[in-house]
């Protein structure tokens, strides 16, 4: 199993989606975590929404903060917003590192169904990514 972790500043939005989609289209190739480096204790409700509108439920995950231990025990850390590449811990060599600037759909501002629509960009966005990141590990380009 590849270990990856999801990395974004409060683990409540973009980390959770990508762990979520991580877990349900790596299944049996990828191991998924996510965490914050300013964990913000809750997931976002809408986070949740946009998921279950693609079939997967992240209510039950936590946000939660780097475990240095845990960390170092990674293939890989994905990062998905400036402030947590920026700030992640360093990590020894053989654990590869993405960052993928995904727009945070927390600050979007409009209607209910415009804020709605950001988060639902952002979760297929990561969806896309995912799918991409698994099908590469399923064919050997993890290692």
């Amino acid at each position: 199993m590849f270990k990856i972790i999801f990395l974004c500043t409060g683990n409540t939005c973009r980390s959770q989606m990508a762990e979520g989609f991580a877990r349900e289209l790596g299944k049996g190739v990828v191991e998924a975590y996510s965490a914050g480096v300013n964990p913000a204790g809750h997931v976002h409700p809408k986070a949740i929404s946009v998921m279950k509108e693609a079939g997967i439920d992240i209510s039950r995950q936590t946000s939660k903060g780097i475990d240095p231990e845990l960390l170092m025990k990674m293939d890989m850390v994905i990062t998905l917003c400036g402030n947590a590449e920026a700030t992640c811990p360093m990590t020894p060599p053989p654990i590869k590192r993405q960052h993928w600037p995904i727009e945070d759909p927390v600050r979007a501002t409009g209607t209910e169904e415009e804020v709605m629509n950001e988060f639902r960009k952002a979760r297929d966005e990561i969806k896309f990514r995912i799918q991409n990141l698994v099908k590469e590990l399923r064919d050997g380009g993890g290692n």
